[in-house]
């Protein structure tokens, strides 16, 4: 059978920057050629950055990709890169705006595909941006019928995999801009290959990686033979570029024109096979345990928000608390310390260990630290306005948010990060203005009994490696408080973590009902309490800074829902 030295490009492109996408693109190409590929792939709408959202409906946006991929062939070619055949993902205008594929080979665009299934759903809007394709493209390359489409295509039922079996390709290329969930990763594997043996034919699968805005990408490319089974794997959230050798049927189909709801058109590029050579012996990366991928998505979010909107260093309120320490170890991991800026502000109720137990992590992290009293502040507030209870509590919360934005806009450019994690922000146990105030929320979408979870996963790892943990034991162990007011715990407020995470995940991820909940065995006045304040707190969701994405529905583009509404879940009586 006929070989193909394939290789797949796992990236880390930004959004809108067409000439550094492009750029990396050609690095990646040669890079490929030199290690003695006859084909490398990129992934979904490498040359723009994905998702673009409304800069999709820009006619000098949608002109710019087009001339980016023109111009990237000529320059392929004159690299001396013209006999590499290089797929790569980017927007097109052809009757509208397409998320589309394109072959360059020889100085110019060989094959075009245009993305089948369009995504509706979750944090994906392709309906409002792209007009679907209908044909099925096919490059005869060394040889070998290789087959184009475009993530949605795989995750979708019929469509191109169908007709990929009718038309007897030997390969099919799967380009994907597949943003990371807990577990995601077991459920692709499981989707390719049974796509793979579906067409009848090997599978190979190219994701991008890093963080835009609150999707992050794992990568984890991936190979799989025509009976489902994985030839080859490449590593999570790392930018690598995943060499494998093939022996693929050549010359297989003969069909054109339309099949199964789709067009097949095939383009010839080359038709002899590639001498014979001795394979590469491939590599099949382990993936990662559940912590350590929820946290390379949590660095890699962070670090990408920060760098690629160009901020320097950062600021963090540090309490002492477990959510601010986790919040600056991932900061820390993500930068560097020397980038990582915390501020202690120590109110009348804050106890002697919280401000040992932040001055420890400091110690042990080499983070920059100050330390900024708010009593007198606050009692110059108090002197002009009386408050009394929760209005005197958020009172503390917000001068520490005025202290540490100004201090950031003291030192630009910089950013705070913000620290609160999923049950808060789901509960509304959290100030606005005051603790939400920042610009990127790097545990947003983690529930605390996570946090709790990464945050000893984070020391063992140092432990095993024989360095120092991070996170002072203190701050693991302590029971949470916001200590706004004297002997403060969480758990006045709300219920214990362990309850109030497990109906989150019920009612917020898999929007079970609260009769569901409650048939689930929960406390039908615990399960009414928990729907309450999640429902009253949508306007502050709102109005949260942006953070990474790891559950199946992270607040923000994943959950949409009115903040005027009078529809009320209201759980079943106990029998």
């Amino acid at each position: 059978m006929p070989q193909l030295r394939l290789a797949l490009a796992q990236i880390d492109v930004t959004v809108g920057d067409l000439t550094a996408n492009s750029a990396a693109v050609l690095s990646w190409s040669r890079a490929a050629a030199a290690r003695g590929a006859h084909l490398v792939v990129f992934p979904e709408m490498a040359l723009t950055g994905y998702p673009p959202e409304d800069l999709v409906l820009r006619d000098s946006f949608r002109a710019g990709s087009t001339d980016a991929l023109e111009q990237l062939a000529h320059t392929l070619a004159d690299e001396g890169l013209g006999d590499l055949a290089v797929v790569v993902g980017y927007l097109d205008a052809d009757g509208g705006p397409r998320n589309a594929a394109a072959m360059l080979h020889g100085g110019r665009v060989v094959a075009r595909y245009f993305k089948h299934h369009l995504p509706n759903y979750g944090v994906f809007d392709e309906a409002r941006y792209f007009r679907r394709g209908d044909t099925f493209t096919v490059v005869r390359l060394c040889g070998i019928d290789v087959a184009l489409t475009i993530c949605e295509d795989l995750w979708q039922d019929g469509g191109p995999f169908a007709v990929a079996a009718r038309a007897e390709v030997g390969l099919v290329l799967s380009i994907n801009g597949s943003p990371y969930e807990r577990n995601k990763d077991d459920e692709r594997l499981d989707l390719a290959a049974r796509r793979a043996r579906e067409a009848g034919t090997a599978l190979a699968y190219v994701n991008m990686v890093g963080g835009q805005d609150e999707l992050v990408y794992d990568g984890d490319s991936m190979v799989v033979d025509a009976a489902g089974r994985v030839i080859a794997r490449a590593p999570q959230f790392v930018e690598t570029l995943f060499v494998v050798d093939l022996d693929l049927p050549g010359r297989r189909g003969t069909v054109t024109g339309p099949t199964l709801g789709m067009t097949v058109e095939r383009h010839l590029v080359s038709d002899a096979a590639v001498p014979a050579y001795d394979p590469l012996p491939p590599t099949v990366a382990e993936p990662l345990s559940e912590e350590a991928e929820i946290y390379a998505a949590l660095v890699a979010g962070t670090r990408d928000y920060v760098d690629k909107n160009g901020f320097e260093r950062v600021y963090i309120a540090l309490s002492g608390g477990i959510d601010s320490a986790l919040t600056t170890t991932i900061a820390v991991d993500a930068l560097g310390a020397d980038r990582v800026h915390a501020v202690a502000m120590p109110s009348r109720w804050s106890t002697e260990h919280s401000l040992g137990d932040a001055e420890e992590l400091v110690r042990r992290q080499g983070v920059h630290y100050q330390v900024v009293p708010i009593a007198e502040p606050v009692d110059a507030v108090e002197k002009h306005i009386e408050l009394h209870g929760l209005a005197a509590e958020n009172l503390q919360a917000r001068i520490r948010g005025v202290i540490v934005m100004g201090l950031s806009n003291e030192h630009p450019p910089s950013i705070v990060l913000t620290t609160g994690n999923k049950s808060e922000l789901a509960t509304g146990y959290s100030t606005l203005y005051g603790d939400s105030a920042g610009g990127f929320a790097p545990i947003k979408d983690v529930p605390k009994t996570v946090v709790w979870a990464l945050s000893r996963w984070r020391n063992a790892e140092a432990d095993k490696n024989g360095e120092t943990p991070p996170i002072p034991e203190n701050s693991i162990t302590k029971p949470p408080s916001a200590e706004l007011r004297p002997g403060q715990l969480d758990t006045d407020s709300l219920p214990d973590y362990g309850v109030l995470d497990a109906i989150l995940v019920g009612y917020v991820d898999e929007d079970r009902s609260s009769a569901d909940l409650v048939a689930d065995g929960h406390d039908p006045q615990i399960v009414e309490r928990v729907i309450g304040l999640v429902d009253r707190a949508e306007y502050k969701r709102r109005q949260y800074p942006p953070g990474p994405k790891i559950s199946v529905k992270a607040f923000g583009r994943d959950r949409r829902l009115p903040i005027t509404s009078r529809w009320k879940e209201t759980a079943p009586p106990p029998e």
